[in-house]
């Protein structure tokens, strides 16, 4: 399959030969259809909740960062929290939604059967809250892999996935990837939020799967508009085929080396 050069289209959940094979072409790929409107709406309000829980102190430590967040960040005037890290372990529906069968069936073929979820360490699966304003913590991020995240780990190689809970568009922000990236090296990639010969957006509706590979060249657009068409949500997490992680492994070597 050759490279995009233009924005790709969905796939359904029984497409899997067609979504391992543009995945191996160009390092993402975007599946429709996996939740119901309902999962979606218990999955949200449950994020939801969890953000209030977080602030409010109710949420073990382990769920809030100050290395991926601003402590002090503020929305519309009161202490606000844009990620919730672990929360597949204080989120049932998170769990479920992360372990869906279409998302592991596709996984095993991508790494095979002792693929695993890094949901105990460093960040876990993270719901995220991306939103612009003065005081907003999170509202973009610039080009980077993952894989840059953790170099001198044996985790890799890596799928990352992300179920978004809002539509992405120029509106609330939207992911800028390099086809076909993944299939190099990390030389030349930008250390900010310039514009990348070859690069496409991907947007993606309510509801969609988008899984990347960790050595993809991607970065995350600003919103163009405020809340609440400019509000960008969605929960994330990677599942890997390296050698795991220890308990207690901590986030005290994680490298922050994207833009924000």
């Amino acid at each position: 399959m050759s490279l995009l050069c233009g924005e790709p289209d969905s796939f359904r959940p029984h497409e899997i030969n067609e979504i391992v094979a543009f995945f191996a072409a160009n390092g993402f790929v975007r599946i429709a259809g996996v939740f119901s409107e309902q999962q979606l709406a218990a999955l949200q309000a449950d994020m939801e909740r969890c953000q209030r829980d977080l602030l409010a102190g109710l949420l073990p430590e382990k769920c809030g960062t100050v290395i991926l967040d601003d402590p002090d960040a503020m929305v519309e005037g009161e202490p606000f929290a844009h990620y919730v890290c672990h929360s597949t372990q204080v989120s049932t529906i998170a769990d479920d939604c992360a372990n869906d069968p279409v998302i592991t069936t596709v996984i095993e073929r991508l790494l095979g059967p002792d693929a695993w979820l890094l949901d105990y360490e460093r960040f876990g699966v993270v719901y995220q809250d991306a939103r612009p304003g003065r005081e907003s913590g999170y509202s973009r991020i610039g080009w980077h892999t993952d894989w840059q995240s953790g170099p001198h780990l044996e985790i890799w190689p890596s799928v990352a996935f992300t179920v978004h809970l809002d539509a992405t568009s120029p509106a609330n922000g939207f992911l800028r990837v390099l086809p076909g990236s993944h299939l190099g090296d990390t030389e030349g990639i930008p250390l900010g939020f310039e514009k990348v010969p070859g690069e496409i957006a991907v947007y993606c509706d309510y509801g969609d799967v988008l899984l990347h590979d960790a050595h993809l060249w991607h970065s995350a657009a600003r919103a163009t508009e405020d809340p609440p068409h400019g509000v960008r949500r969605h929960i994330r997490g990677g599942w890997h085929a390296g050698s795991r992680l220890a308990e207690g492994h901590g986030v005290e070597d994680f490298v922050k080396n994207a833009a924000r």
